[in-house]
């Protein structure tokens, strides 16, 4: 095997780990970030809708769960829980956190992590990675740093150059 095929077994194998590590029970990441879409109504279920950005926390109903009894919803302003019948994973997705999200937020922190161990190589293995297999260190900690930055605001643009 290869230096470099013996380097992308190992990254592979870290990043296995380092995602096992923080899995919660249904497989999803647990710490990352999360986007609520502001100003959307949540349907709760059998008529009960619920504005997006204030809903505080949702937890699943483990005891006497059953139709009409799927998720405790905290609200702002309510000292009790709402009752929703639907499960929490589908309220999170009508308030903006879908599986999309979710996987930004992993990819993120993986190029990441292999940008910190790419930075640790040393000069001597950067030079043979380089010269032994034509792989650019320096081009591609250059190329993960470029994904990690915040994309660019588009320019405006002048509505009647538009119609020119």
């Amino acid at each position: 095997m290869s230096g470099l095929r013996r380097f992308w077994s190992r990254i592979r194998a870290t990043l296995v780990d380092w995602y096992g590590d923080r899995a919660t029970r249904d497989g999803r990441r647990s710490g990352g970030t999360m986007e609520i879409k502001r100003d959307r109504m949540v349907f709760l279920g059998y008529g009960k809708y619920w504005r997006s950005d204030t809903i505080l926390g949702l937890m699943p109903i483990e005891e006497d769960r059953g139709p009409k009894r799927r998720t405790n919803v905290f609200v702002e302003g309510r000292a009790e829980p709402i009752i929703a019948s639907r499960t929490e994973q589908s309220i999170l997705e009508d308030m903006g956190a879908t599986d999309a999200g979710f996987q930004a937020q992993a990819s993120r922190e993986a190029i990441t992590e292999l940008l910190a161990a790419l930075h640790e190589l040393s000069p001597a293995v950067r030079r043979t990675l380089q010269q032994d297999h034509r792989f650019d260190v320096e081009r591609w900690e250059q190329r993960l740093g470029e994904m990690l930055r915040a994309p660019r605001a588009p320019e405006s643009v002048d509505q009647n150059e538009l119609f020119d």
